[in-house]
C-alpha cells in the first residue's frame, strides 16, 4: 500500500510539473503585457517599470518560469536582495526560513499562486478559497443526485430488460447525454425559476450565500442549490444509468450468481448482496471522472444561475484577462483530478478483492 502511494505520488508530481509547464508557456506567449493588464488605464512608463521589476516581468522567459516554479514549490529559494522578485521579506510569501545558502535563503511555505491582476492585489489563493467551496458543494450535490437516481434507475432498467420501463429509461438517459449543459441550465432556469416560480418558489439566479438588502447579514440559501445541482447532474445521471444497467446485466450472467440462486437466496438478496456490489466498478470509474470534470465543467451552469463558484470566476477572469486567477484555477482542477484518481483506485481495491494496489 505504501509503495503504491509513493509511486502514485511520484507520477502525480510529474503530471503537475507538465501541467504547470504547459500553463505557463501557454499564457506567457499570449499577446499583451501582464504589467499593462495590471495597471489598466492608470499606466505610465514609471509605474510600468516598477510593476515589471516587482513581479519579475522584466526578466527573460526562462527566468520567469523558474520564478513561477519557485513560487509553487513548498520548499523555495529566496534572495536576500530587497530589490529581487524572490526577496523573502515580501509579505506575499508568508514563508518560514530554514537555512541560508550564500546570498539566498531556503524557506518552507504554502504554494504561492501570485496575485490577481484585477482585484487590487488580492491573492489568488484567497479568490480560490472564496469560490472553490461553492463549486465543491454544487459538484457533490450533483453527483449525489446522479448516483442515487442513476443506480436506482439502472437496476430497474436491468431487471425490466426490454420492457416498456426499460425503453423509457433508455430514452431518458440518451436525452440526458445529448443535451448540452448550458441549454439545460437556461431551460430549467426559465421553466422552474420564472414560469413556475409561484409554485416552486425557486429563483432563476442565486448563489449559496446571499447578503440582505441592507448589506448587513449573510444567509445560506439552500434552495438556490436545487436547480444548478439537478442540471449539473443530468449528464452523469445518464451515464450512471447506462453503465449500471449494462454492468448489472453482465454480472447477472456470472456463475456465482447462478450458484447463489441455486442455494435458495431470494432475488433481492442476490442483487443486493452479490450483483450490485460487483457491478459498481465501471460506475465508480465514470463517477470519479465526472466529479473531477464538474469542477471545470460547471462553468456554464454557474454562469447561467449566477452561482458564485470557481466556474463563474474562471469566466470573469477570462473576460478580464486575469491570468494568475486562470492559471491558479487550472492548477487546482488538475490537482483535484489527481487526488480523485488515487482515491478511486483505493475504492476499487475495497470493492473488488481481485484488484491489488502494487
Amino acid at each position: 500500500m505504501l509503495g503504491y502511494l509513493l509511486n502514485k505520488l511520484f507520477y502525480a508530481l510529474l503530471t503537475l510539473f507538465g501541467v504547470v509547464t504547459v500553463i505557463f508557456l501557454l499564457f506567457n506567449v499570449l499577446p499583451g503585457d501582464p504589467a499593462q493588464m495590471m495597471l489598466g488605464q492608470n499606466e505610465d512608463s514609471e509605474q510600468l517599470a516598477i510593476v515589471k521589476r516587482k513581479y519579475g516581468f522584466d526578466k527573460p522567459l526562462s527566468t520567469q518560469y523558474l520564478y513561477y516554479l519557485n513560487d509553487l514549490s513548498p520548499i523555495s529559494i529566496h534572495s536576500k536582495n530587497d530589490e529581487d522578485y524572490t526577496h523573502l521579506s515580501e509579505t506575499k510569501y508568508q514563508a518560514a526560513p530554514l537555512f541560508d545558502i550564500g546570498g539566498n535563503t531556503v524557506a518552507v511555505k504554502w504554494p504561492y499562486l501570485r496575485e490577481s491582476f484585477t482585484k487590487q492585489g488580492k491573492r489568488v489563493t484567497d479568490v480560490l478559497a472564496e469560490t472553490l467551496p461553492n463549486t465543491i458543494v454544487l459538484a457533490v450535490s450533483a453527483i449525489v443526485i446522479a448516483m442515487l437516481l442513476g443506480l436506482t434507475l439502472g437496476v430497474i432498467s436491468a431487471l425490466k430488460k426490454d420492457s416498456f420501463i426499460d425503453k423509457g429509461i433508455q430514452v431518458f438517459s440518451t436525452l440526458g447525454m445529448s443535451v448540452p449543459s448550458f441549454f439545460s441550465a437556461i431551460l430549467f432556469a426559465w421553466i422552474f425559476g420564472f414560469v413556475l416560480h409561484r409554485y416552486t418558489n425557486l429563483e432563476m439566479t442565486g448563489s449559496l450565500y446571499e447578503m440582505d438588502d441592507f448589506g448587513e447579514t449573510i444567509s445560506v440559501k439552500w434552495k438556490n442549490l436545487i436547480l444548478p445541482a439537478i442540471v449539473l447532474g443530468i449528464r452523469p445521471l445518464a451515464v450512471v444509468i447506462q453503465l449500471m444497467r449494462n454492468s448489472l446485466l453482465e454480472v447477472m450472467n456470472q456463475d456465482y450468481i447462478r450458484t447463489a440462486r441455486a442455494k435458495g437466496l431470494s432475488a433481492y438478496k442476490v442483487i443486493r448482496g452479490h450483483a450490485v456490489k460487483n457491478a459498481l466498478n465501471p460506475v465508480i470509474t465514470a463517477v470519479s471522472g465526472w466529479f473531477a470534470s464538474m469542477l471545470a465543467g460547471a462553468v456554464f451552469v454557474e454562469y447561467v444561475f449566477g452561482w458564485n463558484g470557481l466556474g463563474k470566476e474562471i469566466v470573469n477572469a477570462l473576460n478580464t484577462l486575469d491570468l494568475p486567477v486562470i492559471m491558479g484555477s487550472v492548477l487546482v482542477i488538475a490537482l483535484m483530478f489527481i487526488i480523485i484518481n488515487i482515491f478511486v483506485d483505493i475504492i476499487y481495491a475495497w470493492l473488488d478483492p481481485r484488484v491489488k494496489l502494487d
